[in-house]
């Protein structure tokens, strides 16, 4: 089968094609797995921090992926929760211990990262870390959220922002922009205020319904009741904080940070920052049960990502679109 493969780690600047092309066994599905023929695979800024070593997987050579949409195209002797030819889609957790706190546990791991993803046109999954696509989603537009979206409905429920009170979004790229369209369906009475260095993608967060846009630095019209950072950079935690009202939570949905500004958390002040109880929480990973509970919303809602396609032989490509930082929404490879 054909699969871009992950053969070491270094700098996207260093190594602008860090992917090559592959010629692999296709895998054969064990006891409950099946085999899913992969239509398409969402490209994930978390493959960026893995390539640059922020990330480590933990084998090499490993096919990368975690935003997986395809077919079931056979399943093991114990699995029979879906049948050949269903519809199903792989988010960034492959498999874990199963209770509700399993994004914490010991045993969980990630896909694309401690085993092969969909960064080719076969991979295997556990039966109960795949879920079902609703119909009026294509797989284009369903694969960035097995991943931005669930995730960034699992930083939305951890704001704990009730209707009316102020959202800030810090950064403004796949995820952020399946958040805006989520929190204006779920909270359609709370202002949305995006933060993002670039002025194009403040336009494009404009046209999404934000009632404000400005840079990273800019103070938002009022305080705010919670801000979702999704930057991989550590200059919004601080100017975050500036921004939230008493009580506020900074929520913030990075794997991994960047090193190139550490210096500015030593600008924290907390008598200016922390004080009146304004906190910060990180989001870890995400449970089966968030992508579960998310995709039917999304369905309903109807979400529809700002989709950039490319094949999957041009995923080098696709990954330093994303690394430009301008990207506006998402960037899926089509394996099929």
């Amino acid at each position: 089968m054909r699969a871009m493969v992950l053969d070491q780690l270094a700098p996207l600047s260093e190594v602008p094609r860090p992917l090559r092309l592959a010629d692999l066994p296709k895998p054969e599905p064990r006891s409950d797995e099946i085999l899913l023929e992969v239509g398409v695979c969402g490209v994930c800024h978390t493959e960026l921090d893995e390539i640059e070593g922020r990330l480590r997987p933990t084998r090499m050579p490993i096919v990368l992926g975690h935003q997986v949409i395809g077919r079931v195209e056979a399943v093991g002797p114990q699995a029979n929760r879906f049948q050949v030819g269903n519809r199903v889609g792989v988010g960034w957790i492959h498999h874990s211990d199963g209770s509700r706190e399993e994004n914490l546990s010991p045993e969980f791991r990630a896909t694309g990262c401690d085993v092969d993803g969909g960064y080719a046109e076969f991979m295997t999954v556990p039966q109960d870390y795949a879920v079902a696509i609703p119909d009026n989603l294509s797989d284009q537009e369903a694969a960035p959220l097995m991943c931005a979206g669930a995730i960034g409905y699992r930083s939305l429920r951890l704001t704990s922002i009730g209707d009316g009170e102020a959202l800030g979004l810090m950064g403004f790229g796949s995820s952020a922009h399946l958040v805006i369209q989520t929190a204006r369906h779920l909270y359609p009475n709370s202002a949305v205020y995006v933060f993002d260095r670039s002025e194009s993608v403040r336009e494009f967060a404009l046209s999404l319904g934000a009632h404000w846009a400005g840079g990273i630095r800019d103070t938002p019209p009022e305080p705010l009741a919670a801000i979702i950072d999704t930057t991989p950079v550590w200059l919004p935690i601080v100017e975050s904080m500036k921004k939230l009202a008493p009580g506020g939570r900074l929520v913030i949905n990075a794997i991994r940070k960047v090193d190139a500004d550490k210096e500015e958390l030593l600008k924290l002040s907390y008598h200016d920052h922390l004080w009146m109880e304004r906190e910060i929480k990180s989001v870890a990973n995400l449970t089966r049960f968030d992508i579960s509970e998310f995709l039917p919303l999304a369905g309903e809602i109807p979400l529809k990502p700002t989709v950039t396609s490319f094949p999957l032989e041009e995923a080098n490509e696709a990954l330093q679109s994303l690394n430009s930082g301008s990207v506006q929404g998402s960037h899926v490879l089509l394996v099929r």
